[in-house]
């Protein structure tokens, strides 16, 4: 019989709590980065007694250069200056990220779906578990490289949002009596924590292999060739 039977007992074994528990990791990984948004308060000081002040909104995907710090031609401390945006784009690393991120919690359900309801079908056949076994390795390596992209993208933001990255931005704020300074940071908070759950992700997939790999014909393969303690080989008679 190959139709679904509902059983909660594989949740009270390491296979089925592991896949839970990388259902809800994966759904803090995307979700602090991809529901980001965020916004920096840059401080102009004219040096004739005069501030202003300039808001930069930055959101995930993280296209920088397409968000303008000055929209529109303006005059920013008796100067003139054009249309101005700010620098950088990590919007590659961060949709790979938060792709990976989705890709795991929709393997997760179908996994779990099949542990709950056709494990029978699952553990008499070949295909289901080393399918599972190659698919976890292959997540695991593809969260260690794009937690390390996202890492790396996610410096590449703080580096473009903070004030030296405006300054580079803003030709108003290179040389003359006008000192430009970001004096209101977005809370990066989300992101930082996505960058650790992702990680977090590679370690529970890592861990969850080797409790998958002990489903494979491999492994029983392995361990019914081993003789048991304390058997010896009896010599063929002559």
């Amino acid at each position: 019989m190959t139709g679904f039977r509902l059983n909660l007992s594989p949740l009270k074994e390491s296979l089925g709590f592991v896949k839970l528990v990388e259902w809800l990791t994966a759904i803090f990984a995307f979700g602090s980065c991809g529901g980001f948004s965020g916004r920096n308060i840059i401080s102009l000081f004219c040096g004739d007694g005069m501030n202003e002040t300039l808001n930069a909104n930055f959101h995930y995907p993280f296209r920088l250069s397409q968000v303008p710090l000055v929209d529109g031609n303006t005059t920013i401390c008796n100067h003139s200056v054009t249309t101005t945006h700010m620098m950088g784009d990590s919007a590659s690393a961060a949709e790979f990220f938060v792709g990976i991120g989705i890709v795991c919690f929709l393997y997760s359900m179908v996994a779990l779906l099949v542990y709950l309801g056709y494990m029978h079908v699952y553990k008499d056949s070949d295909f289901g578990p080393i399918f599972d076994f190659v698919i976890t390795a292959v997540l695991v390596f593809m969260w260690l490289v794009c937690s390390s992209a996202w890492a790396k993208g996610l410096q590449n933001v703080k580096d473009a949002t903070d004030t030296e990255g405006i300054g580079a931005s803003l030709a108003l704020c290179k040389g003359g009596n006008i000192t430009c300074e970001v004096t209101n940071f977005a809370n990066m908070r989300t992101l930082n924590i996505s960058v650790v759950f992702g990680y977090l992700n590679m370690f529970i997939w890592a861990g969850n292999a080797w409790f998958v790999y002990k489903e494979t014909r491999w492994h029983s393969q392995k361990f019914s060739s081993q003789p048991g303690p304390g058997r010896q080989q009896v010599p063929a008679p002559i």
